[in-house]
């Protein structure tokens, strides 16, 4: 397959950044608040990537499921679990706020990786999951926002990845067809997204993925830093 790209659209958590210390930390702060005992990160690692609403829901009926937790009778159902979602929200946005970045690490090889895909006149754009106000305070602090014409978050559209809808939606703020833009991603909510909007779509395989190998997701592909992406697509062209 020949591919003629012209832009990229690369995911932050698992694909840029290594951020899982910033959910452990923030997470267990805010279960901390509720009188709930801490979250491994193990847990969060098969648990991020579908947006922080989906993280915090997935954390709390993880931690209610566990045995003797002090103080709560009410054990883990549905009804537990959206009692304390909005108390848990609260107080993870205040959390993850005052620490975004500080527990968090640049991949190696991003920048660089990052600085080809300019180089070749490519066009970018960063789409994540997480909310537009925790992506674009990350990217700052971490010194790559100045690669991106657009960041959007897991918030800026109706829906999330894997939906395709977030996708469509870049490719036309980058004046670009799906077809002709790459998704860069870590996980098989990007490929999915991607396949279902029309995109090539390469995979890292340092990031999370729900704790499953990336390389049994459906995808063009797999590369084991950003700098590999130009070689790894003359190799299926």
């Amino acid at each position: 397959m020949k591919f003629q790209l012209k832009a990229a659209i690369v995911d932050l958590d698992g694909t840029m950044v290594d951020t899982l210390g910033d959910f452990e930390v923030a997470l267990n702060r805010s279960l901390a608040d509720l009188d709930l005992p801490p979250v491994t990160r193990a847990v969060v690692a098969r648990t991020v990537g579908k947006g922080s609403e989906h993280l915090i829901r997935s954390v709390l009926a993880h931690q209610l499921a566990l045995p003797n937790i002090k103080g709560l009778d009410h054990g883990c159902d549905a009804r537990s679990v959206a009692h304390l979602y909005e108390p848990a929200w609260l107080r993870y946005q205040h959390h993850y706020l005052a620490i975004n970045g500080t527990f968090a690490t640049v991949y190696p090889g991003v920048v660089d990786g990052l600085q080809q895909l300019r180089d070749a006149g490519w066009v970018l754009a960063c789409l994540t999951n997480k909310p537009l106000s925790f992506a674009q305070p990350l990217l700052q602090a971490k010194g790559l926002d100045t690669f991106f014409a657009h960041v959007f978050g897991g918030d800026s559209f109706e829906r999330k990845k894997p939906d395709p809808l977030p996708l469509l939606k870049t490719c036309e703020a980058l004046g670009a067809m799906p077809a002709h833009t790459l998704m860069v991603g870590d996980s098989s909510n990007d490929a999915q997204a991607a396949r279902a909007a029309g995109c090539p779509v390469v995979l890292v395989r340092y990031g999370y993925n729900h704790g499953e190998p990336v390389d049994g997701v459906d995808a063009d592909a797999y590369v084991d830093a950003l700098t590999h992406i130009p070689r790894a697509l003359s190799a299926r062209g």
